[in-house]
């Protein structure tokens, strides 16, 4: 069985071990064919609590690891404004 994977952004790192993503799908309008936005949001299993708000993510399938958490993060993407900001001015020092 192949496990699905989605791409989404994070939006909260409240809670331990537990991120939301934000996944954003583009959807043709059945009537009046403009393509819209169809929203929805994941409870991801993130174990080792490296993501931080604002971070790309890609998420895969797995078993119920609670109620409403039966996804975790294959890998993270991209990094946050701030993290990309803060790597930039680290580099910048270095040299």
């Amino acid at each position: 069985m192949k496990k699905t994977t989605k791409t989404g952004v994070v939006i909260g790192n409240k809670m331990r071990k537990t991120v939301t993503v934000l996944v954003e799908r583009p959807v043709r309008h059945p009537f009046y064919k403009k393509i819209i936005k169809r929203k929805k949001k994941f409870l991801v299993h993130d174990e080792y609590e490296k993501c931080k708000v604002g971070d790309v993510v890609k998420i895969i399938e797995a078993r119920p690891l609670s109620k409403r958490k039966k996804w975790r993060i294959l890998e993270i993407v991209g990094l946050s404004p701030e993290e990309t900001k803060k790597r930039k001015e680290a580099e910048e020092k270095a040299e």
